[in-house]
């Protein structure tokens, strides 16, 4: 991770962390940089943004850099990230933006840059933008004259992208009862259209965005919302997205949670019946359940474990190509359709194996018996610090101990924010929470917490 991009771009509280200011020298940087590597010719980047109050400005101020270098900016408005990468990748522009802090709350933002090919940036592009934010690079020159960029209304790439995602579904949804929780954000219009195109009752909710209510008590990061929301209404199925629909969560008709394990386990035992599962194998994170290994190990599927985040994810994928792979945390890649997780196709592929082998959501993931695990978040003043404290690691190796082979611990920083994540998985949900408290106990009194 650099200074300022982690694992998921420059994210930070809007005006403070990432002011107006940032967005416009990313904009100025991009646009004279792709213009450069291309000797002198115009660059062409999309732009889309999700629901927050402040990513109006940061898609102004984004634009203005850009036009300022000489790049035409075109704007998808309101969309999803996994929007923002397919017309990137289709459409033959340099690179694309997507602004949105993901399930973080309204106030914060991110700026999230995806390059030619629909995948994350690259690295070294990274680290030359975060010089030039520094000072290091120096000035740039402005474009003059008829080489200033423009801005270009671009709602019709949005609108091809719901009939991609309407081309890959292999029924009809006719008569199938549906709940979407869209988490008053990105997916507020385009999982409606999509599911309503496909024939199905579709029943919505937070999905009236006001820039303020982004994931607040709603979408996946608070599924137990459309868990009721599902019983009440005798739904077949429902799922929940975050604030960019990267990711999806499911709740069966039963009201129960689908996470990002259950949904590798269906998927994956799915593709391995149709021998579409390429090298037999998954990739998950190394945040995903034991049970979920449990459930491979019987059914016959291998999997790799890479660091948490999806640009991990996808790059043992690409690596080895492999074509499934994901977080317990909703972020699903399908390889053969997409370069990043998207929340709408998951939703999708997951009605495909309901629909192809006539069966519910909850007789689907039966097999798949999720280990008690309890995660908890702790704020803190300097993440590597807390972490490497020689106290803090030896009450970590105290737990590894006393589980055993009984179960784990995990502990890691958040990519996106001033978070240690302390896991504990174990037989029973109190021996969970008695060894994550142990943990958490010695970071307060080390006098790390924020």
């Amino acid at each position: 991770m650099g200074k300022y991009f982690g694992t998921d771009g420059f994210r930070g509280e809007a005006n403070k962390g990432l002011t107006a200011e940032h967005a416009y020298q990313i904009g100025r940087f991009l646009g004279w940089y792709f213009r450069h590597e291309q000797e002198g010719e115009k660059c062409r980047v999309v732009i889309g943004k999700d629901t927050r109050r402040s990513s109006y400005m940061f898609e102004y101020a984004l634009g203005a850099g850009l036009t300022a270098s000489g790049a035409d900016a075109y704007l998808l408005h309101v969309t999803t990230t996994p929007s923002v990468s397919y017309v990137v990748r289709t459409e033959d522009f340099d690179c694309g933006i997507m602004i949105s802090a993901s399930h973080n709350p309204y106030y914060d933002n991110g700026i999230k840059l995806i390059n030619a090919g629909g995948e994350k940036m690259d690295e070294e592009t990274i680290l030359k933008i975060e010089d030039y934010l520094d000072g290091i690079t120096g000035e740039i020159p402005y474009a003059e004259r008829e080489k200033i960029g423009c801005t270009v209304d671009y709602a019709a790439g949005r609108n091809r992208y719901i009939g991609y995602l309407i081309s890959l579904a292999s029924r009809s949804y006719r008569d199938k009862k549906v709940g979407l929780d869209c988490a008053n954000g990105s997916a507020w219009m385009i999982a409606k259209s999509v599911f309503d195109a496909l024939g199905a009752k579709t029943y919505v909710i937070n999905n009236k965005p006001d820039g303020l209510n982004i994931n607040t008590d709603c979408g996946s990061t608070h599924i137990e919302g459309l868990q009721k929301y599902v019983v009440e209404n005798g739904l077949d199925v429902g799922f929940a997205f975050d604030g960019d629909a990267d990711r999806c969560l499911c709740v069966d008709e039963k009201g129960r949670l689908v996470d990002g394990d259950a949904i590798l386990y269906v998927y994956g035992s799915y593709m391995k019946e149709r021998g579409e599962l390429y090298g037999n194998k998954v990739v998950t994170t190394v945040m995903s359940n034991f049970g979920l290994y449990k459930a491979f190990d019987a059914a016959g599927i291998e999997y790799e474990k890479t660091a948490v985040g999806d640009k991990y994810v996808y790059a043992n994928m690409v690596q080895n190509g492999y074509r499934l792979g994901g977080e317990n945390s909703g972020h699903i890649i399908f390889k053969k359709y997409a370069t990043t997780g998207d929340g709408i196709l998951t939703a999708i592929k997951m009605m495909e194996v309901m629909l192809e082998k006539k069966a519910t959501l909850g007789e689907l993931c039966a097999p798949f018996q999720k280990f008690p695990q309890l995660l908890q978040n702790i704020r803190v003043t300097d993440k590597k610090k807390a972490q490497d404290d020689p106290d803090v690691r030896a009450a970590v190796e105290a737990v590894e101990k006393a589980l055993g082979d009984d179960g784990r611990i995990l502990v890691r920083e958040s990519g996106t924010e001033p978070l240690v994540r302390v896991m504990v998985e174990a037989g029973d949900m109190e021996t969970c929470e008695k060894y994550v408290a142990q943990v958490i106990d010695v970071i307060r009194k080390k006098g790390y917490e924020a």
